[in-house]
């Protein structure tokens, strides 16, 4: 029975051991990433001067031409990332903060995403490979309830994560392979013929009184002395539940309603997210009410 149990301290004494080392090399590689993502972008680089920052979900990332800003002579880039909440959208402004980013303008889509308070599993997991490193990371996460287990536990973040930031993605970081999601300044065009389901109901969903991470957006540009411009973008017109906008609009009372700038199903991917047509007629909209010269 002592050789046993000799045995099964020796195997777990071994595990830690081996969970420790893969971390700190997953972690490093992490560490030399500049093109594979947005969050990795901005957590290794700094000093860097934007006039416009966009932030929020896919309905930021495929909504606001960045491109079409610089031509208008702002120097921007649309960190919109696809399925994001705030909680990752406060993140990464905070850590553009920290990284001594000068920021005129933040642009931030807040509509559908003011419904919910928790983290995005995908997108946050992003952030992990960082948690050892960053106090502004590890304090951001330390009120989630899997907080312990993905701090206190070595290597278990990428194995919970693995299709996020697990082998496959340490290997293509490894080797420096560029992701698209850094090309057009950010912008993610969708095609204009490829439909997706041009029905949606959004009946359930209610925006929080007080949402603390749109909160935090606000308050960190106030603190930075950044124009915060805070937006509800278009979905096309077969929404059940469109007064959901309405009911934003009553609780904050400062964001824009471009809800129905753009309503014409034949500039929709799907029904939340314009094509590339639309989200050009959106910006030049934006353009002009907020950037005009």
């Amino acid at each position: 029975m002592k050789k046993f149990l000799l045995y099964i301290l020796k195997a777990l004494i071994l595990t830690i051991v081996i969970a420790i080392v893969l971390d700190f090399i997953y972690t490093a590689v992490y560490l030399q990433s500049e093109n594979r993502g947005k969050i990795d972008h901005v957590y290794n680089s700094k000093n860097e001067n934007y006039d416009v920052v966009i932030l929020g979900s896919s309905r930021a990332n495929n909504h606001f031409v960045a491109p079409m800003f610089e031509e208008k002579g702002l120097k921007t880039f649309n960190y919109g990332m696809s399925g994001g909440h705030l909680f990752e959208a406060s993140l990464l402004l905070k850590l553009m903060i920290e990284r001594n980013y000068k920021i005129k303008n933040v642009i931030l889509e807040a509509d559908l995403n003011l419904s919910s308070d928790h983290q995005a599993d995908g997108i946050s997991a992003k952030f992990l490979p960082y948690l050892y490193r960053s106090e502004i990371i590890r304090k951001h996460f330390e009120k989630e309830e899997n907080f312990n287990e993905l701090y206190y536990i070595p290597f278990y973040r990428y194995i919970k994560f693995d299709s996020r930031i697990g082998i496959r993605e340490t290997f293509f970081t490894l080797i420096h392979k560029r992701s698209s999601l850094l090309d057009n300044n950010g912008y993610y065009p969708l095609v204009k013929n490829k439909k997706g389901n041009m029905k949606n109901n959004i009946v359930n969903l209610k925006p929080l009184e007080h949402n603390q991470y749109y909160e935090e957006i606000k308050q960190i540009c106030k603190t930075n002395n950044i124009n915060f411009i805070a937006v509800m973008t278009p979905m096309c017109g077969n929404t059940k539940g469109i007064d959901y906008f309405e009911k934003v609009k009553k609780l904050y009372p400062e964001i824009h309603n471009y809800e129905n700038v753009v309503v014409e199903d034949k500039y929709f991917s799907s029904c939340g997210h314009m094509n590339d047509t639309g989200a050009r007629i959106f910006t030049a909209r934006i353009l002009k009410d907020f950037f005009k010269k």
